[in-house]
């Protein structure tokens, strides 16, 4: 049984004394070493999770009951050290220094030991309790490595337990420890070398009597002063400043490199040796999985292995959801018939009473049929850990157009949500790679533009033309990312990603995975789509839609679409799909090949495909990269939309003539 009473984010209220309030716990370490597997397995699923590094973008938090004693559970952005290089590191770093933080749950990929204890080290020097969770424990006995948690604990002087996190294997026991650890000291960080204790006692010596008296040790700023970091620097008093510009001199002097390089590598060294005493590494089992990576990233193979799988998941999407809408819509169309017979064509109360039904069925019939086979594609893709081996492909490609591969996540999260994709953005290091990839992120289909172009394109067309538009949108996107580095021109950094291994997807995990993201369609967007379908009615009863139709006519003319139209483009800004459906409403029939011309199709979706992003993303967008560049975004997609559509429409018309 889950140890959950429920899983809503509260907010932190603390008195004094731990037993007279809510226990604070937080889950930290590396990307991708399961921490949101731990918080989805204890709390359910409230954290986005994948198989690839920086699906945690923000801060999850969520209530636990055990035995009587309330916890809050927070899901904490992956860091490899609290040193940041991002917006994400930053917003772990400022919880873990800022927010009263009980215990640290340090999870750790026990595939990649020595890695993750560098950062383990780091977090003893932050002088809260600290728990050790050897995770992933099945792969590292894949690569023939056996972790002895009792000498682990016994050198860290910390309790360790080993989990199996996807499984949930080992979760019960870590949580048992959790109240009794809160209450011990905080672990004790270990010794460096001489040289650079006697720098770090120097610094700590000369902090003022307020900042010994700081929530954080002495120990941890001075040390934290002696590597340059800024945040840290921004709270000491000019006398340790000045202190530890000393010691780094001194320092630097005697070791010959960087003071920040310094401390780093006896953070390394440190690891390694612990490593080396609690490990012992085997012949590693055979793994067919390598042999398939060497075929899915190779130089030709792989990039024809990916065209190839992209072709046949979009062919699924296409087929199972034509077949579900052809199976559905008489269905809802002859019930829709019956409501006008039953209580008179025309009257306010048909209008009323069909138009919420035309709204249920508008989502049962049109969104829901695509949307479903896409997000479990998506979701299979993610847990496979097959999209990092897509941004290792897509680096090369990437910088020719001045970014590199870990530019591409944003985007390919872009294909399920733009929302999710933006804040995935702050995984990048420079503001500019996270404007210009929030740009792109907002400019490929996400699923519910994906539902007009498969609904519309084509159940109309056949799925070539829709797989030709979404080739299209590739290249638009290529060369929109082109054009903005050239306008914001800077030498953009190699690479650094962690690519995990591949496991199979399981089928609960997806399953939860797809309601996460589908029920903001379900719970929002749906209820919309039904107010949407009503206010249009109402409008088309009154005669109040040739006035939104007017003052849209200058567009809808210059793209050569009908008049009716306009509306649907005000209700495309709440959601995509909406702009589809109203499109029936519009229309007055759910044939539209009946009433728009192929080319007119083809124009209507290629500019709800770049126009205006919707309120929710606009709304992230202004959290992520601000007002300024929000507007910019803005004005670039209507842009680009207007551009391609009048463009769509002359071809269209000149393959007429012919």
């Amino acid at each position: 049984m889950p140890l959950v009473i429920n899983s809503e984010s509260v907010p932190l209220t603390f008195r004094s004394g731990i037993e007279s309030r809510q226990v604070a716990v937080a889950l930290v370490g590396q990307p991708n070493c399961g921490k949101s597997t731990i918080f989805n397995q204890v709390i359910g699923y409230r954290s986005e999770t994948a198989n690839f590094p920086g699906s945690t973008v923000d801060v999850s938090r969520g209530q636990v009951r055990q035995n009587g004693s309330a916890l809050e559970l927070i899901d904490v952005p992956g860091i490899y050290s609290l040193t940041t290089s991002n917006p994400a590191e930053a917003a772990a770093k400022r919880l873990l220094l800022t927010a009263k933080v009980d215990l640290v749950i340090n999870v750790l990929d026990s595939s990649l030991l020595s890695r993750g204890l560098e950062l383990t080290l780091e977090l003893m020097e932050l002088g809260i309790p600290m728990l050790v969770c050897l995770n992933m424990m099945d792969d590292a006995e894949r690569k023939g490595i056996a972790i002895s948690a009792e000498k682990l604990s016994e050198r860290l002087g910390l309790p360790v337990v080993k989990t199996v996190a996807s499984r949930g294997l080992g979760i019960r026991e870590l949580f048992a420890k959790v109240k009794v650890q809160c209450t011990q000291p905080a672990p004790a960080p270990p010794p460096w070398s001489r040289d650079v204790e006697k720098a770090i006692h120097g610094v700590e010596s000369t902090l003022t009597l307020h900042e010994r008296n700081a929530t954080l040790p002495g120990r941890f700023i001075a040390s934290k002063l002696l590597e340059s970091d800024a945040d840290l620097a921004a709270l000491a008093s000019a006398q340790a400043r000045t202190a530890a510009a000393e010691a780094r001199r001194e320092l630097e002097f005697g070791r010959g490199r960087n003071a920040e390089a310094i401390i780093m590598g006896e953070r390394h060294d440190g690891a390694m040796r612990i490593f080396e005493e609690v490990a012992v590494v085997g012949r590693p089992s055979s793994d067919v999985r390598l042999i398939i990576d060497d075929l899915l990233t190779h130089p030709l193979w792989g990039y024809i292995f990916l065209g190839a799988l992209f072709l046949g998941f979009f062919w699924i999407v296409f087929g199972t959801g034509a077949l579900l809408e052809r199976s559905l819509q008489p269905l809802f169309a002859g019930a829709s018939a019956r409501i006008s017979s039953w209580l008179g064509l025309g009257t306010l109360k048909e209008v009323l009473l069909r138009s919420v039904w035309d709204g249920v069925a508008g989502g049962a019939t049109i969104v829901l049929p695509y949307l479903v086979p896409f997000l479990f594609g998506l979701a299979f893709l993610e847990d496979l850990g097959y999209l990092p081996r897509v941004a290792y492909l897509m680096d090369g490609l990437l910088h020719r157009i001045g970014l590199h591969g870990t530019s591409v996540l944003p985007v390919l999260l872009g294909y399920g949500c733009s929302v999710p994709a933006c804040m995935a953005t702050r995984i990048l290091p420079s503001k500019r790679d996270r404007f210009i990839a929030s740009v792109l992120a907002t400019l490929v289909p996400c699923s519910a533009r994906s539902n007009v172009i498969v609904a519309l394109v084509a159940f109309y067309l056949g799925p070539a033309w829709a797989l030709g538009i979404f080739a299209f949108n590739a290249l638009v996107v290529i060369l929109s990312g082109w054009i903005l580095t050239r306008v914001w021109p800077e030498v953009s950094p190699g690479m650094v990603l962690e690519v995990p291994r591949y496991q199979l997807p399981r089928p609960m995990a997806m399953t939860r995975k797809v309601w996460f993201r589908l029920r903001e369609f379900v719970v929002l967007s749906w209820p919309l789509l039904i107010a949407g379908s009503v206010v249009l009615a109402l409008a088309e009863h009154w005669h109040l839609d040739r006035a939104i139709n007017l003052a849209f006519s200058p567009l809808t003319r210059s793209l050569g679409l009908p008049l009716a139209v306009g509306t649907t483009l005000v209700f495309g800004l709440l959601r995509k799909e909406m702009s589809m459906i109203m499109l029936v409403q519009a229309l007055g029939t759910t044939n539209i090949s009946q009433v728009m011309s192929a080319g007119q199709i083809v124009t209507f979706t290629i500019f709800v495909m770049f126009y205006v992003p919707c309120i929710a993303t606009i709304a992230a967008l202004v959290k992520e990269i601000g007002r300024k560049m929000t507007a910019f975004v803005i004005g670039y997609s209507l842009l680009v939309a207007t551009t391609l559509g009048v463009a769509t429409r002359f071809m269209f018309a000149i393959l007429a003539n012919k």
